[in-house]
């Protein structure tokens, strides 16, 4: 897909929020998953700044991306990372108050793409995350990213502990560095996007 991409706002509060009408795709996922990789692979444009240091994330960060081909427009919401240690507890503890308010009551959010590792292990904070969008009514996606790292054996073993690790039926592997998956997973954001925006007609 070709995109263009355009920078929004930087939310901290709910009452930051960009206003609600357009379909929207929030991406998370622990600090140091891929994520802003995975963005700007999408997109294929740098819109999400990329660090060498897990963490940097700190607000909702929005994006308007706009299909060249179709016209069509959706939101991407970057999220703040969890799950690493060196982040200062300060601002952690700030998160529960915009990104929970965003997760549950946003009204436009038609997809979570939900970001684990394929190279590790199942983690816990990622369980309790998929378990808290399943609880809150939340459609999802979950991403195994970086699985260019991984040999073809490798992958299906890595792939199949997740599976069973998260309790999850389903895992789309996508790799930002060669753009495994990344078609797939354009397909299914449309697809949320579109069934989001003709829900509110």
């Amino acid at each position: 897909m070709r995109s263009a991409t355009q920078f929004l706002l930087s939310a901290l509060a709910p009452a930051q929020f960009p206003q609600a009408r357009l379909p929207e795709i929030a991406f998370l996922g622990r600090s140091n998953v891929g994520k802003s990789s995975l963005l700007n692979a999408l997109v294929g444009a740098k819109a999400a700044k990329v660090s060498s240091t897990p963490g940097r994330t700190r607000a909702i960060n929005f994006f308007l991306v706009l299909d060249e081909s179709t016209r069509r427009r959706c939101i991407f919401a970057d999220l703040p990372g969890y799950g690493y240690a060196k982040i200062s507890k300060s601002i952690s503890a700030q998160w529960p108050q915009f990104v929970e308010p965003y997760l549950a009551g946003r009204e436009t959010l038609a997809l979570c793409v939900c970001l684990v590792d394929a190279n590790v292990p199942p983690r816990p904070t990622d369980a309790q995350l998929l378990e808290w969008l399943s609880a809150a009514g939340r459609r999802f996606l979950a991403v195994a990213t970086k699985v260019d790292r991984l040999s073809g054996n490798e992958r299906a073993r890595n792939l199949a502990a997740l599976k069973k690790g998260l309790a999850l039926d389903e895992i789309l592997p996508v790799s930002a560095k060669t753009g495994y998956g990344l078609k797939e997973l354009w397909a299914r954001i449309e697809a949320a996007a579109t069934s989001r925006g003709s829900s509110r007609r």
